[in-house]
């Protein structure tokens, strides 16, 4: 693991305390009997009751355990311990059936043997990931013939903007490819809270890069869906439109906030 590595997995292991006791996980609720997905996935990823599904990047397993919930035979995998051991605990607590595996994403061939009918991620997940390409052939090799992944993740266009901003103001290249370097406020989740590490350091995508990666890992897209609303106030400028989602306020032109895809997984023979 490298030292940018390394870092975020400090960050994300002070992050996962932080973010449970926040007020955006609703970690309770969640407890008792809260389905902790969104709307949007639940219906573009449709019914896994009796399927087999493996969540990537699963955080403290909130999400893969709602899948649990819904009758998946789920595994969550993520790289922070303290994610993992958390998750573990929930799963034990909850009394839903759940593997999880604590390590480095492109370290999960070496954790893990068996294919899956759904491979899934959502929200947050890409940016942490340097190298897209790797990241796909992982999906690809862990869905079974005919299984699909999905992933929903926020738009590359909307991360142009200054962040900060209550108007709309461009400050970042789309076309950025190196490494990049963020102070860290608390956390996404509660921006109040004190991080002993004090930089995230995150790599950029574009949609192509994304839509790219999936196909040379020969997972063909069924389709790829832009949204208008995205699952927390990424922009300063955005309003609440209801508990899951935010937008762009009436009066300003629209443009996406969040992406969604869909991908099979393509016969060898025909590739």
């Amino acid at each position: 693991m490298d030292s940018y590595r390394k870092n975020n997995l400090a960050l994300w292991n002070e992050w996962t305390k932080i973010n449970a006791a926040s007020s955006m996980y609703r970690l309770q609720e969640f407890k008792a009997g809260e389905n902790a997905l969104n709307p949007l996935e639940l219906a573009e990823v449709g019914d896994v009751n009796g399927r087999s599904l493996l969540h990537l990047q699963c955080h403290f397993g909130m999400d893969t355990l709602s899948w649990a919930r819904m009758g998946a035979k789920v595994t969550g995998i993520d790289f922070s311990d303290e994610a993992i051991q958390l998750a573990r605990s929930l799963s034990t607590e909850l009394d839903l059936p759940a593997d999880f595996i604590q390590c480095d994403l492109y370290d999960l061939p070496q954790h893990l043997d068996r294919q899956f009918d759904i491979v899934y991620t959502s929200y947050g997940v890409l940016a942490w990931l340097s190298d897209l390409d790797a990241w796909a052939k992982i999906a690809a090799r862990f869905l079974k013939p005919g299984g699909f992944f999905y992933i929903a993740e926020f738009h590359p266009f909307a991360m142009v903007f200054d962040d900060e901003s209550e108007d709309i103001r461009l400050r970042y290249n789309y076309f950025a490819q190196e490494v990049e370097r963020f102070p860290v406020s608390g956390s996404y989740a509660d921006t109040s809270a004190e991080c002993e590490v004090k930089d995230e350091y995150n790599w950029p995508y574009t949609v192509s890069s994304v839509l790219n990666a999936l196909l040379n890992a020969g997972l063909m897209p069924e389709y790829l869906h832009e949204h208008p609303f995205t699952v927390f106030r990424q922009l300063a400028l955005l309003v609440q439109k209801d508990r899951y989602y935010w937008t762009l306020p009436d009066g300003i032109p629209q443009f996406p906030l969040m992406f969604s895809i869909k991908a099979r997984k393509m016969d060898e023979q025909i590739r």
